[in-house]
């Protein structure tokens, strides 16, 4: 049975890794494993030891406390962490910073107002 802790700590890793645009199989290199563990730890069918957990902070440049943040008593939906884990959610956020700021904040007032219509 998959351990919530082991879970969520997955899910931050498959986060991380999208964001920095990074594939299974870089992160997997990285840590001198093959991708198909990397899988399991996202899933969380595999718990990731704290050595390992640690070569792949270092590999996603983020301290280990990262994929423990937003983990309170099993909880994560209560903290907002659904939509880390939307993969269209994670590419529209990178398509938004690839915009130059001053249309990016034109963009994000756009969205606003189109949201609070939808409303």
């Amino acid at each position: 049975m998959k351990h919530p802790v082991d879970v969520h700590v997955g899910k931050r890793v498959r986060h991380r890794r999208w964001v920095i645009g990074m594939t299974q199989q870089q992160l997997a290199e990285h840590v001198g494993i093959k991708f198909q563990q990397i899988q399991k730890y996202e899933t969380g069918m595999n718990r990731i030891s704290a050595s390992r957990l640690w070569e792949i902070a270092h590999a996603m440049e983020v301290p280990v406390e990262h994929f423990f943040e937003g983990f309170d008593n099993g909880d994560a939906k209560a903290k907002g962490q659904d939509i880390l884990s939307d993969r269209e959610a994670l590419e529209l956020i990178r398509a938004y910073y690839a915009v130059p700021e001053a249309q990016r904040r034109r963009l994000f007032d756009l969205a606003r107002v189109m949201s609070d219509a939808a409303a």
